[in-house]
């Protein structure tokens, strides 16, 4: 028998990006943002509202870096989404983090995430289903810790995902299937 629920945000997981730009006097802000997807095979669409730190950092800089959160890091991928750039100047700093200015855009790569797009601003959406940082990826490094030669292996980059029916952060990991493969044998 199936339930009635309350919760409309059922789409899971949802991924744990970490955002991160340069601030108006070079600092670097970061946030956690639950609600982005890949718009095409080389832009990023991130839903944020203009009300954002990160949103006003990337319209005057015109670009910013999209990590992917992992389990090691969940406190500190926590903290960058409960703590706003706008009221804490020193966001970055209190996390011990550390950055490298990217060779691509004028935004920061957060070190200590195993896998970040480096994007350039391209425009900013809002309409009455939504709002949002669309972003053309120009560059995408990874750590060789989660790479299997030449690929990401995703069970190496031990990946958070949100989950917004209990508000707990999930790890990802194990390959159950292949893509592409296993429905074949119900083609007729």
């Amino acid at each position: 028998m199936r339930k009635n629920i309350k919760n409309t945000e059922a789409i899971f997981p949802m991924p744990v990006l970490m955002i991160a730009t340069y601030n108006e006097d070079g600092t670097i802000n970061v946030m956690n943002a639950a609600w982005g997807t890949m718009q095409d095979r080389n832009y990023v669409a991130l839903n944020l509202t203009k009300t954002h730190k990160t949103v006003k950092n990337v319209e005057a800089r015109g670009a910013f870096t999209v990590s992917i959160a992992d389990s090691k890091h969940v406190s500190v991928a926590d903290y960058f989404g409960i703590t706003s750039g706008n009221n804490t100047k020193d966001k970055f700093e209190n996390s011990k983090l550390t950055a490298t200015k990217s060779e691509y855009v004028d935004a920061p790569i957060i070190n200590e995430f195993p896998i970040c797009m480096e994007c350039e601003f391209v425009e900013y959406q809002e309409n009455k289903y939504g709002c949002g940082v669309i972003g053309k990826i120009v560059n995408v490094t990874a750590d060789e810790g989660v790479m299997n030669g030449e690929n990401v292996d995703i069970s190496l980059l031990n990946a958070i995902a949100f989950d917004p029916y209990t508000h707990g952060y999930y790890k990802i990991g194990e390959r159950v299937g292949n893509a592409f493969e296993d429905g074949l044998k119900f083609k007729k």
